[in-house]
């Protein structure tokens, strides 16, 4: 089986990030929406439960020019970047994880702190998580059946 890699840098990382959450027991997704205007690069789901959002940076002009990464931080419980290794680590604010990765794994550098979301909250995410996975896994083997509308 030919390994295909993603054609940009930043979902190289975010295919690293997935297959390492995958390892830790996690139920990552990629390129998620959870509210308009957003789009995450790698949500996750642990195995206790928690809702992880990885944002994946491929240089510094792509996280300078992000204005919308703060407004992920109410969507979940842990916040983290994940960047490759020539990034400058630097310009990530420290209060939140980090992950190195590139695009056959990555490597869990720095916990996030916990910030649980409310209830209702979550409720929604893991709703919307799981019915964009759904959709996306039904797609695979009916692409003609099945709405793009949420994608």
């Amino acid at each position: 089986m030919q390994d295909i890699l993603p054609a940009k840098p930043g979902m190289r990382i975010a295919r690293g990030v997935a297959r390492l959450l995958g390892t830790m027991g996690h139920a990552p997704l990629a390129e998620f929406v959870p509210s308009g205007g957003l789009r995450v690069d790698v949500v996750s789901i642990s195995p206790k439960g928690e809702i992880w959002i990885v944002e994946c940076k491929s240089c510094r002009a792509d996280f300078t020019g992000d204005r919308k990464w703060q407004n992920y931080l109410e969507w979940c419980d842990r916040f983290f970047w994940a960047v490759d290794a020539d990034f400058p680590d630097d310009l990530l604010p420290a209060e939140h994880g980090l992950i190195r990765a590139d695009a056959f794994g990555a490597e869990l550098l720095r916990m996030a702190p916990e910030t649980r979301l409310a209830p209702a909250r979550r409720s929604r995410v893991l709703r919307d998580v799981a019915r964009v996975a759904a959709t996306r896994l039904q797609a695979l083997s009916d692409p003609m059946g099945v709405s793009g509308a949420a994608f």
